[in-house]
């Protein structure tokens, strides 16, 4: 039953309006036995099997990725969503996340084996009839197989729907007929299973199963990225490809179901990637800090390396617990919605539409911060990190690619606000009650009484503040330009970075809150990190809040609204040097990330 009250206890948006306790989220900290032992099968799939390879990986050299794809099937590394009877594993949602944050630690390699367990099998499981399961869910699980997904084209990025290839009847009513042109396709190169998206008689937006070696498939060449260079990627081609009929995946016209649902798990999943690549990549940032030697001492001595070097562990440190408490919720309402008689694809695709709007943050923020470390490692390798032999090339090359992967950030951050107003449009989100309030409250005396109660009261009064700022400003963009707002997307776009950092503040709050209730780990490096992340979140939420109040108030409104923003964004005085040079004599001395 736990699960089920937790799954209760805030429904997907409502944190910006309702406070959380440390019991009501997963940390890093709360892994169980058997989380821990398969992160060590992963890890050590990683390093034994793929990081020897990297090289020759990058190269593309036939039939390598496929084969340890293979091995990755043999350990059951690629059937974790996928129930036995189907040759799967049928894990926990926050199992899949581990496991997709080691895989993540190997650039283009992730990219193929998190395109085959992510979009190329979750369509079949999800949507698929129970043959289309029986005949293909077993062989994608084992690896013998990989799958592909057939979505973007030449004239549809963004707007998916807007897809011109096309899909028809056969005269004799047997087959489908398809037409048209797909382009960046991930592992279209050996792919044995491709879901391709096509309007029937350039209508009804459907998905289908097309096989490999389908007379009227044909790839193009691949192409010549900027990154994940190992990964294939080519160009997809229909000319009149005949498959038949109980190919059709899902119902017809519900493409877009399939397209918008897999994007949702896909976005969580992301973040657990590009977490366990920033990693990988901090880990080695850390150990060239350590044994890169001038003026007679490590530069690690320095204090502007240590600055990059703490600030790389802060956001890994809210990325982590971000990523997990967004799984753990999508777990425990997955579990609610079994309990109320849901079937398995209905309860986790309901799950990730439930917290679409926590996805999108932990796809936006966790592909940010591994831009931001492998960026970092470029700069602390100083000359060597242009060197193919450090890696650090590789590293930042691939991660540019997150940014774009399962909608833009730009579309994810229109899209968490988007949603949010939906919601409250619904009645699913109160927004209205507590944007009432605050309106009160900038006409009021504020009300000091009860700052200093407690180890983490700063932080608390923070960071209800904060939510009180992203409703403010977000409160008054609606109210002033109701329906309009949807044009205005660099207002958009201020308030989605609030609202980004106000989860990430409520996150790593409840983490050390946690951290230090249970006594896991006595050590005030973990106050460091909070302090640093609040003090510059606050600052952040303050510059954003400001660019959108300046877009669209002024005179008398503009003032009071400005003030009431600088009251919401107050934060106590925090030594920021002193605090990271603690955290990175944490991790210098461990030689890794360690927090």
């Amino acid at each position: 039953m736990e699960a089920i009250q937790k799954a209760n206890a805030l429904k997907g948006g409502e944190f910006i309006i309702k406070d959380s306790t440390p019991d009501m989220i997963f940390t890093p900290e709360d892994y169980t036995e058997e989380q821990v032992m398969v992160r060590q099968m992963a890890s050590d799939f990683v390093e034994k099997e793929v990081m020897p390879e990297w090289k020759r990986i990058e190269k593309q050299e036939p039939g390598l990725t496929e084969l340890l794809m293979g091995k990755a099937g043999e350990l059951g590394l690629l059937g974790t969503a996928v129930p036995a009877q189907y040759g799967g594993m049928e894990q926990d949602v926050i199992t899949g996340c581990i496991i997709a944050e080691e895989v993540g630690r190997t650039g283009s390699f992730a990219t193929s084996v998190v395109a085959h367990i992510g979009i190329g099998t979750l369509p079949i499981l999800y949507f698929g009839s129970e043959e289309q399961k029986q005949k293909y869910l077993p062989k994608l699980c084992s690896g013998e197989w990989q799958a592909s997904y057939c979505l973007t084209e030449p004239g549809a990025g963004s707007d998916a729907l807007g897809a011109k290839t096309t899909a028809v009847l056969s005269e004799d009513g047997k087959s489908w007929i398809l037409n048209g042109q797909k382009m960046w396709i991930t592992n279209a190169g050996f792919a044995d299973v491709f879901t391709v998206f096509a309007k029937i008689d350039g209508k009804e937006f459907t998905a289908f199963i097309v096989e490999a070696g389908t007379p009227g498939l044909t790839l193009g060449a691949e192409e010549e990225k900027m990154g994940i260079k190992g990964s294939s990627t080519r160009q997809v081609f229909f000319e009149n490809c005949k498959i038949p009929l109980e190919n059709m995946l899902g119902a017809r016209g519900k493409g877009h179901l399939i397209a918008f649902n897999i994007l949702n798990i896909g976005r969580y999943k992301l973040g657990a990637t590009a977490l366990g690549g920033a990693r990988e990549t901090f880990n080695s940032a850390v150990k060239y800090a350590n044994e890169r030697y001038q003026f007679g001492v490590p530069i690690a001595s320095f204090g502007a390396i240590q600055h990059k070097i703490a600030e790389m562990a802060i956001r890994l440190f809210v990325l982590e617990v971000a990523t997990y408490r967004c799984a753990e919720d999508i777990e425990n309402h997955e579990n609610k919605l079994k309990n109320d008689g849901k079937d398995f694809a209905e309860s986790l695709l309901g799950a990730a539409e439930e917290y679409a709007i926590e996805c999108s943050i932990i796809k936006v923020f966790g592909s940010e911060v591994l831009d931001y470390v492998v960026d970092e490692n470029v700069q602390i390798h100083g000359g060597m990190g242009f060197s193919e032999e450090t890696g650090a090339p590789r590293a930042y090359r691939d991660s540019r690619i997150a940014r774009i992967y399962e909608g833009t950030n730009e579309i994810n951050r229109l899209l968490s606000i988007d949603m949010l107003l939906k919601r409250a449009m619904s009645g699913k989100v109160d927004l209205m009650t507590p944007g009432m309030a605050i309106q009160k409250e900038l006409m009021s005396v504020p009300d000091f009484s009860g700052d200093d109660e407690g180890q983490f009261a700063a932080e608390e009064k923070a960071l209800k503040n904060a939510k009180k700022a992203f409703l403010l400003v977000t409160g008054g963009a609606v109210q002033k330009m109701m329906a309009k707002l949807k044009n205005e997307q660099e207002i958009i776009m201020n308030a989605a970075d609030m609202l980004i950092d106000v989860y990430n503040m409520e996150s790593v709050l409840l983490r050390v809150k946690k951290i230090f209730e249970k006594g896991i780990k006595n050590d005030d490096v973990y106050i460091d990190v909070l302090k640093v992340f609040f003090n510059d979140a606050m600052n952040r939420i303050n510059v954003a809040g400001k660019d959108a109040l300046q877009s669209y108030a002024e005179g008398d409104e503009l003032r009071i609204m400005l003030m009431g923003l600088k009251r919401f964004t107050k934060y106590e005085p925090v030594n920021v040097k002193t605090a990271r040079r603690n955290i990175a004599a944490k991790v210098l001395a461990a030689g890794r990330y360690n927090l």
